[in-house]
């Protein structure tokens, strides 16, 4: 049984995730794993530093690694050998850290899509957020630095609300501008976060129920898997809207696109060598 090496690198609008890992056979072993916020850095030289990153964590060298593979934004990583598209990874990914998860729900920086998945972490169906929607990440980032709090707060205060204010806008701006409304009229943080917390809630459950998941698990990625009040808020709607599936997190759901590139990585080089020994 030989081993391989593979190296995942997902760019996102938000962050460049790296991860390292050893397959034997069908056995894949997480070996190391880098994330990098971009804020205004060169997504290239952080995909290099996080390649570097991953390969002294691991104590290997550039020759060990059979397949470097890249999801996102990474197209255009000189060093990659191949390229996947994002929504594949992020299914692929989401199943290795949750096997019972029947969906993935990714919410990242610019939008938010829920994927449908078998046991093996193949798509089935999907369905995105509108190229406008307020979502996102960096929605939320950007309503966070106006009312003063840090994002790492954002969810143990949402979950202290006791009277959310709903934001309906589906327009970030509009909605930027119900938030401005809202502390103009004293409505407290906690409300306000917990108010966009249900509003974003709402689309990601109606998503959900559109790609036909009716039971099972859905796992959350991207860069607002570990917001603890979000994670409350789709709990929440899920009662609401009658959606008999679980909606939770893992504490490496960020890496789930870096992952699924990385397995994949795998599963593309196995194929190759075995057209490689048959036409030999």
């Amino acid at each position: 049984m030989s081993t391989t090496h593979t190296i995942g690198i997902d760019i996102g609008s938000g962050a460049v995730k790296t991860v390292l890992f050893r397959h034997d056979g069908d056995q894949a072993t997480w070996l190391a794993k880098r994330c990098e916020r971009i804020r205004r850095r060169d997504p290239m030289s952080l995909a290099q530093e996080g390649y570097d990153g991953v390969l002294a964590d691991a104590g290997l060298a550039q020759g060990d690694i059979d397949y470097v593979a890249t999801t996102g934004e990474g197209e255009n990583v000189k060093f990659s050998t191949g390229h996947f598209y994002s929504m594949t990874t992020h299914a692929r990914g989401g199943v290795f850290l949750d096997p019972a998860a029947r969906a993935v729900v990714d919410i990242g920086a610019l939008n938010g899509r829920a994927i449908s998945v078998d046991e093996r972490g193949k798509v089935l169906s999907y369905k995105m957020t509108s190229q406008c929607a307020s979502g996102s990440g960096q929605f939320l980032e950007n309503i966070a630095r106006y009312l003063g709090v840090a994002v790492e707060e954002i969810g143990p205060l949402s979950k202290t609300s006791q009277d959310p204010e709903k934001v309906s806008s589906i327009c970030a701006v509009l909605a930027e501008t119900d938030v401005i409304n809202m502390v103009s009229r004293g409505i407290a943080t906690p409300d306000i976060l917990k108010g966009i917390h249900l509003s974003m809630a709402s689309r990601i459950v109606k998503l959900l129920k559109v790609t036909g998941v009716k039971d099972g698990v859905a796992l959350l990625t991207g860069g607002l898997a570990l917001d603890t009040g979000l994670l409350a808020a789709i709990q929440e709607e899920m009662v609401n809207e009658k959606v008999k599936v679980e909606a939770r997190s893992h504490p490496d759901s960020i890496y789930a696109g870096a992952i699924g590139a990385a397995l994949w990585g795998a599963f593309r080089h196995a194929k190759l060598n075995e057209l490689e020994a048959a036409a030999a």
